[in-house]
């Protein structure tokens, strides 16, 4: 890769919604191999820095890199090194849950019988092997969102982007999604994970970054950002609890 050492790269990325400014000259780098966490209430602009890193929403000024690929010019490179784990049950409905993954991989480049070998993979990591013949519409919610976790890793990415993973799940999937989040991380995955939960973040990153209103308030290491008084009134705003 061009750049083996920075994951994702933003540099004074800002982006309007008509008259609505979205992001407002947001830059910061995730380090190769680092767990981030991107905290901020609803609204502040998480999904959308992950749209612009994905591909998934233009923005007007300022740039996108991943691995040293510019987002924009170089998607073919970038895109393929991101696996996304959005918050919405976007299925196929016609599709079991392996053909889901075959399918998915192929949009990739992946062989049918490649991508077949690591559906079966995936779905026994996730405890799904059992439910591998049926459609997502008869899994539970909390396998649905497991079942997000193996379409986002299907084709092996560098980065995993997740948006909100364990909003409105049970302590139970919660506990469950984290250990499987902290087994990639140590595998070598870069996770870049947006959340409002102050626990969360705690308990899994390494790397904290705070948006809101589309301003970064702060970026760095957990421990410092995390005992840092002067940020309490955000903590309580990203929470919900102001």
């Amino acid at each position: 890769m061009r750049n083996s050492e920075i994951a994702i790269s933003l540099k004074g990325l800002t982006k309007y919604y008509q008259d609505l400014k979205a992001l407002d000259d947001v830059s910061f780098d995730v380090k190769r191999g680092d767990f981030f966490a991107f905290l901020g209430p609803n609204g502040a602009g998480k999904t959308t820095t992950i749209n612009a890193i994905t591909g998934l929403s233009n923005y007007q000024d300022g740039e996108v890199k991943v691995f040293g690929y510019n987002a924009k010019t170089e998607y073919t490179r970038t895109r393929p090194l991101i696996g996304l784990c959005a918050q919405e049950f976007n299925f196929d409905p016609f599709l079991n849950i392996h053909q889901l993954l075959v399918y998915q991989a192929g949009y990739f480049g992946i062989l049918p019988k490649v991508a077949a070998k690591r559906a079966d993979e995936l779905l026994n990591r996730f405890q799904l092997s059992e439910k591998r013949n049926v459609k997502h519409r008869a899994l539970s919610g909390g396998m649905k969102k497991r079942l997000l976790l193996c379409r986002a890793l299907i084709h092996e990415p560098e980065i995993l982007i997740l948006d909100e993973p364990t909003a409105g799940c049970d302590l139970e999937l919660k506990f469950l999604i984290w250990d499987y989040l902290v087994q990639l991380n140590k595998e070598g995955k870069t996770i870049f994970l947006t959340t409002h939960y102050m626990e969360e973040a705690e308990k899994l990153c390494k790397t904290i970054g705070i948006i809101n209103h589309g301003h970064i308030v702060r970026i760095g290491e957990k421990k410092a950002v995390l005992q840092d008084k002067s940020l309490q009134d955000v903590f309580l705003e990203v929470t919900g609890l102001e």
